[in-house]
């Protein structure tokens, strides 16, 4: 399967994500991909205003993720947009799209309340797993961001059959951030035999560096902090060639966890 991640700055207007988006889209598409994972976060950003993304949020029948909607025939489309939750704040939301429809959601479980952050001001957690869904015999799960940091979420993608694991990111920067993100997207990856696929948003806030890895823990192929597409062909045989070597997942003593998933259905 040829996959694709985007990245890119997102500004203040929604307009000009919506250009960025489908652009990148369409280099994606031009070069074979069926997957595409851009960033989270992608409606509308302000640095200098942290309200904004809550002034800016639509509600999934609004202008910017209807304008996607036909970008997405013929490939799977992943993203993260801002969307109101009627109470004040909003779900920063999962959205897969595929051949034109919208497929799957899913809202933010772990939200991010560390290293001086409080997303939880302005976000309402989600309160249900992401699905995995099926594109060209693979399986693919979702986490968005600060998901990634626990591991029992993408252990439950694993279980569920998750040959790939896509995570739409804006990785904040700081000390050892970068370093943060490559392990933890390398550790989901080699103790769960999947794919993993970060997409990162690279405005002035965030270190892009999205990057794909593969089953045993590689990174295999990456960007920097410019905007831009990163493309991958992954091999399911080479998947099924990892899961021989190191087969962790039948390996392991413990019980699943005990979780509710989504349905996935919009």
């Amino acid at each position: 399967m040829r996959v694709a991640l985007g990245q890119f700055a997102v500004s203040p207007s929604w307009e000009d994500n919506l250009a960025l988006c489908l652009a990148q889209i369409a280099e994606a598409k031009a070069g074979g991909a069926r997957l595409v994972v851009l960033p989270e976060g992608i409606l509308a950003r302000d640095p200098s205003d942290p309200d904004h993304v809550l002034r800016t949020a639509q509600p999934l029948d609004g202008p910017f993720v209807s304008g996607l909607l036909p970008a997405s025939e013929g490939i799977m489309l992943v993203f993260c947009v801002n969307v109101p939750d009627g109470a004040g704040r909003f779900h920063n939301t999962l959205v897969v799209m595929h051949d034109g429809l919208c497929v799957a959601l899913y809202q933010k479980l772990h939200l991010y309340d560390a290293f001086a952050m409080q997303e939880s001001r302005l976000i309402a957690p989600g309160h249900e797993l992401p699905p995995v869904l099926t594109l060209d015999g693979m399986k693919i799960g979702f986490m968005t961001c600060y998901d990634v940091r626990f591991p029992e979420m993408a252990r439950y993608l694993a279980l569920a059959g998750a040959d790939i694991i896509v995570v739409p990111a804006a990785w904040l920067r700081g000390p050892a951030k970068e370093r943060h993100w490559e392990i933890m997207l390398a550790a989901r990856a080699l103790e769960n035999t999947c794919f993993v696929l970060g997409a990162g948003e690279c405005g002035p806030q965030n270190i892009g560096n999205s990057m794909i890895i593969d089953p045993l823990g590689v990174v295999i192929a990456a960007r920097g902090a410019t905007p831009g597409l990163v493309f991958e062909t992954l091999d399911p045989a080479s998947l099924q060639k990892a899961r021989q070597t190191l087969p962790v997942l039948q390996n392991r003593r413990f019980a699943a966890p005990v979780l509710s998933p989504s349905s996935g259905k919009t």
